[in-house]
């Protein structure tokens, strides 16, 4: 008589059956939700879900913004990454950033923007004995350098328009862009010219070039850049290496879209 599979007596866990609905509904949706839409659409206790909610982003497995709706936080991205490259998105541009580092000497990062945030999803550095010092997991403001700048570009007018207005601009180093009105153009021209330069915007002493990614998705912005010292990325190379980065863009943007799966 063939033995079926042992019966495993526990207690479930009630609460953590509503984070994973929380999970799942958030994850399927295409714009971050509140309390009262969670509550409703999965017939919970609105106490208990902001309970939930409020523990899972102190985790950062959500992230909350301004107007308290909630999605996809910066753990979710980072776990996708350990699980083997589990994520379709990183799993795509991974190998390129590896191309980009050993080809140009500079450290390559993959990000995307969670609310007034750039988030550090993937990098490569090791190629390399300079090293910029910024972990996978890491948030940036998002008015600030050029990852951010190809972030926003994605944006429609009213919505870089409205991040403008809820946030100021910071002296970081000595180029940052303290106006307004010339950073939307800074932005505006991301947006023509599909590149993005930071010279000194963010860190002294340090360039950065930065591409957009588009995804498909309104709700994921994404974005690739290249990092290192001032030296490496002098004037002789910008244009070459811009180049070399949008097309770094476009042959992910096509494999992107031909496979299978989602971020």
């Amino acid at each position: 008589m063939a033995m079926g599979k042992e019966e495993i007596q526990f207690k479930r866990v009630p609460a953590l059956d509503m984070g994973f609905g929380i999970l799942n509904l958030i994850a399927k949706g295409k714009k971050p939700l509140g309390i009262t839409d969670l509550s409703k659409a999965l017939d919970y206790n609105k106490g208990t879900v902001f309970n939930i909610v409020h523990t899972m982003t102190d985790l950062g497995v959500l992230d909350r913004s301004d107007d308290g709706k909630f999605q996809l936080g910066t753990k979710m991205y980072i776990l996708g990454r350990a699980s083997d490259g589990n994520s379709h998105l990183i799993r795509t541009v991974h190998p390129y950033l590896e191309e980009i580092n050993q080809k140009t000497k500079l450290s390559a990062f993959l990000g995307i923007r969670s609310g007034f945030r750039t988030i550090i999803i993937d990098k490569v550095d090791t190629a390399f004995d300079i090293k910029i010092h910024s972990e996978i997991g890491m948030r940036i403001p998002l008015l600030a350098g050029a990852g951010g700048q190809v972030l926003l570009c994605q944006l429609s007018d009213a919505e870089i328009d409205d991040i403008l207005s809820r946030n100021s601009l910071k002296k970081f180093a000595p180029n940052s862009c303290l106006n307004k009105r010339v950073y939307k153009k800074m932005i505006k021209r991301a947006q023509k010219e599909g590149i993005a330069l930071d010279d000194e915007m963010y860190i002294e002493g340090i360039r950065a070039l930065a591409v957009p990614l588009k995804t498909g998705r309104k709700n994921l912005q994404a974005a690739i850049w290249a990092v290192g010292l001032k030296r490496l990325l002098d004037d002789r190379y910008i244009a070459a290496r811009a180049n070399y980065l949008k097309g770094i863009a476009r042959k992910i943007e096509k494999q992107y879209a031909v496979e299978e799966g989602g971020p």
